[in-house]
């Protein structure tokens, strides 16, 4: 436990001071591949591993096979790995702390939360929502490794009423779920500039972009006062899309270049199956 304590409080430091880039993976290689780049610390895709495992994006799949596809992968890391647990795998505060601790068993240290509800395809109650967030704080503290909670609002996406009204409840939701005991806020959604550069303004809290098209460069998203920019599914959209075009080029030219330009070497991915040591 002292070595995710030290693991949390790094990843925590991490939204501090700077602008975070935090690419999401799927698997061991996708995760180490992200290592080796230089990036400080690792994210689970919950849509890009839930299909690599044969589930749809969501809560299909079993909490057991979710929690030890979370643990091969953090075996295989030296920086911190923070996970994308969907709705927590659970309708009340109980059980989504029971997901806390399912969690930090497989070693990773931080963890999205999102106020979605999957099965009725509405918005938790916010006081709800607050609640499962405080007993995720709770359970982390109990367990020795203070986790770094990322509170993902679908807001702008699901609330009642106009764009504004939209907006001004992701705000409300972001508020709220910061003082309990939110290390992060993410409005599910905000792409354009001056709405990014305006919700960052209203809150308090560090927050979270997901890359999507039409997502200014960093160093802009830096200037708004942006802390974290995750790469969401976006890194296995690409993956996926080059697998496409090699299939195509294949079968309607006969030729390789797509599946041979820029490939690495076969040592190079036998290597992403071997834990890198702390440099």
């Amino acid at each position: 436990m002292n070595r995710l304590r030290e693991k949390a409080e790094r990843f925590r430091g991490l939204h501090h001071g700077g602008i975070l880039i935090l690419p999401n993976a799927w698997d061991i290689p996708s995760a180490r591949l992200f290592e080796d780049e230089g990036f400080p610390a690792v994210a689970t895709s919950s849509a890009a591993m839930m299909v690599s495992l044969g589930y749809p994006d969501g809560e299909v799949i079993p909490r057991a096979e979710y929690f030890g596809a979370v643990g091969k992968i953090s075996e295989k890391l030296s920086v911190p790995l923070t996970v994308d647990a969907a709705a927590g795998f659970g309708r009340t505060p109980e059980e989504v702390a029971q997901t806390a601790r399912g969690v930090v068993g497989a070693g990773a240290v931080g963890l999205n939360i999102e106020d979605f509800d999957p099965e009725t395809k509405k918005l938790f109650r916010a006081d709800d929502q607050a609640e499962k967030i405080r007993q995720i704080r709770k359970t982390g503290e109990e367990l020795g490794v203070p986790l770094v909670i990322n509170a993902r609002t679908d807001a702008l996406r699901f609330a009642s009423g106009n764009d504004r009204a939209k907006f001004d409840e992701a705000v409300s939701r972001a508020t709220l779920y910061g003082d309990a005991g939110a290390d992060c806020v993410y409005p599910m959604g905000l792409v354009e500039p001056d709405s990014i550069d305006a919700f960052v303004k209203a809150v308090r809290f560090p927050t979270n972009v997901m890359v999507r098209k039409g997502l200014p460069p960093i160093k802009e998203l830096q200037q708004m006062g942006v802390a974290r920019v995750s790469f969401g599914p976006y890194a296995s959209y690409a993956a996926i899309g080059l697998l496409k075009r090699i299939s195509r080029e294949v079968r309607s030219k006969g030729t390789y270049t797509a599946m041979v330009d820029d490939a690495i070497t076969f040592d190079e991915l036998n290597a992403l199956a071997v834990r890198k040591r702390p440099e």
